[in-house]
């Protein structure tokens, strides 16, 4: 018997195999992500994109070797429903899996994961230490500098664009827009 846990159970699942505060405060940003794009596009499910982004890195601390591969056996094992599994996992595609993402809220968590920490390290480096006055502008600046926050992938970023059919400057301004909307509560 599968389930979809709520928000609280999802925390405390993630809490479980994350120690470290980097990623439980990773997944909380990519958690309040989804659900900005999830109030636009599939309202109904806010609650279900938000638990998605934050149990979408669940065995990256762990086992990163095995990212999106162990996460699917672990949440197999908690008995969550399949289609948790298959959003979170797909968010590795084309890196550690071949499960590509199919649905709007999957390709949103393709594209969003890699740009938040990117959008979040170019935050950092401002003088307000935020997204709150943070512009489009300064992050292409930031992501076509290639040794700046070398570890976000910007070919997964492009390619999430276009899944969405989206131009990268507007994925971009979506995504500044989403973090804004976690503050204060994020500390961004």
């Amino acid at each position: 018997m599968s389930y979809i846990p709520t928000l609280d159970e999802a925390y405390e699942i993630l809490k479980k195999y994350n120690k470290d505060e980097f990623h439980l405060k990773h997944g909380k940003i990519v958690s309040g992500v989804m659900g900005y794009f999830a109030k636009e596009h599939d309202p109904e499910y806010t609650e279900y994109w938000k638990v998605v982004g934050l149990l979408h890195d669940l065995d990256f601390e762990l086992y990163p070797e095995e990212h999106c591969i162990k996460s699917q056996e672990i949440m197999k094992e908690l008995g969550l429903e399949e289609g948790i599994i298959h959003a979170t996992a797909s968010h590795g595609f084309g890196i550690t899996v071949d499960i590509k993402p199919e649905l709007y809220m999957e390709k949103i968590l393709y594209a969003v994961d890699e740009l938040t920490g990117l959008i979040g390290a170019v935050a950092i480096m401002r003088p307000s230490k935020s997204v709150s006055d943070l512009e489009v502008k300064s992050v292409m600046k930031k992501y076509k500098t290639t040794n700046f926050a070398a570890g976000c992938s910007r070919d997964v970023i492009n390619k999430g664009a276009d899944m969405l059919g989206m131009e990268l400057t507007e994925l971009i301004d979506k995504t500044i827009q989403a973090m804004r909307s976690l503050i204060p509560e994020m500390d961004l």
